[in-house]
């Protein structure tokens, strides 16, 4: 690790340095370089500071030791860190006003590219919330090669979302509560080598040793809210972990979309209340978000059938199409008309339009499902 590198990683090690800190050192034409040598009499004066205990020698000195070991760290087990003050550090969190100090990055992806989407949710995820995540990377994947998907390796959604971005080809980034030494839950270690190996990266704040406290969680949420350009809830209860991401996301500004879900659906009632109080956009197709956020398709070489993905459809052709799209499985005529409640003759007459149309396909034992390209 270069010199300059150790010095940032250091300033977060120093007790009450956070980000605002660090911005007034700046400010103040203060290197982390001069932090760490100049006398205490000549930072309190530069700073302007008098009283303040980071400024202590035998405080800056214990950081440098704790930098100087994470760096020993860090090398055998290819671990790689961003500081503020590093000219790599994910743009997307340098302005916010609790940016963490410096970021541990385990694996290949490129935080600042392009796009960015984090997925979240409850981890009592039902197929619906399930299903939508694998159809919506699935089909983002031809337009955007590049798009990186993040979320936090937890349990359900977290690890849907993971899951889906590998099996499209696309980089997916884990925000961890707790340092890189270790994995938590432990049951989702497998699924963060395989994060890692199809180059896609476990990513921190905090050092090796530090546990997954249950704080740490909430803190984590700020950054994947921020990391990326927007946000999507697909499966919440009121309370949880994916809420307090939305909440940040919409006071950062990012756009949040969240997953409509069934009136008394204890893990939807949270996304039903985010579009109700018009703090997230409803979470549709792909046709539909991207142009609710701007985006135009990076590839040139996405085929008439995939941007032909979303048909016009209405009525109940559209409630059949969503319901087999956010499924993870095939479904079977009568859960179709179970959970439709469709009168039998206009339920057969859509299915069997949409199916010589090529919407969608009937498999043996009279179960249905969206034709996918």
């Amino acid at each position: 690790m270069d010199t300059s590198r150790l010095l940032g990683m250091a300033m977060s090690f120093v007790p009450g340095v956070n980000a605002a800190f660090v911005r007034h050192m700046q400010e103040c034409g203060v290197e982390p370089a001069d932090f760490f040598s100049a006398s205490r009499v000549s930072l309190a004066e530069r700073l302007r500071l008098n009283n303040a205990a980071c400024l202590d020698k035998m405080v800056r000195d214990e950081a440098l030791f704790r930098a100087r070991r994470e760096a020993e760290f860090m090398e055998r087990h290819g671990i790689v860190s961003f500081s503020i003050t590093d000219e790599d550090y994910p743009f997307r969190l340098a302005d916010i006003d609790k940016a963490p100090v410096t970021i541990y990055r385990l694996g290949s992806a490129d935080l600042n590219t392009g796009k960015m989407l984090s997925v979240v949710g409850t981890r009592h995820s039902s197929a619906y919330g399930t299903g939508y995540v694998n159809a919506l990377i699935a089909d983002l994947a031809p337009y955007f090669p590049s798009l990186c998907v993040v979320s936090g390796l937890a349990l359900g959604i977290d690890s849907a979302a993971h899951t889906a971005a590998i099996n499209a080809g696309l980089p997916t980034v884990a925000v961890v509560a707790h340092g890189l030494d270790t994995v938590y839950p432990a049951v989702n270690r497998d699924l963060a080598r395989s994060i890692v190996g199809h180059g896609g990266a476990i990513i921190s704040e905090y050092p090796s040793g530090v546990k997954p406290y249950r704080s740490h969680f909430l803190e984590r949420n700020r950054i994947v809210a921020t990391l990326t350009d927007a946000v999507i809830v697909a499966e919440s209860a009121l309370k949880g972990g994916a809420m307090s991401t939305a909440a940040v996301a919409s006071s950062y500004g990012r756009e949040l979309f969240a997953l409509p879900g069934r009136l008394g659906d204890e893990m939807s009632a949270g996304c039903n209340r985010l579009i109700r109080s018009q703090k997230a956009m409803m979470a549709g197709n792909v046709a539909d978000m991207l142009a609710m956020l701007g985006w135009q398709p990076e590839s040139v070489h996405v085929s008439t059938k995939q941007r032909d993905l979303f048909p016009e459809l209405s009525g109940n052709d559209k409630i059949l199409y969503d319901l087999l799209r956010f499924s993870s499985e095939p479904l079977p005529l009568d859960v179709v008309r179970e959970r439709t409640g469709m009168p039998i003759s206009e339920l057969m007459a859509s299915l069997s339009e949409m199916e010589f149309d090529g919407i969608i396909e009937r498999l043996p034992g009279n179960r249905f499902s969206p034709i996918r390209y």
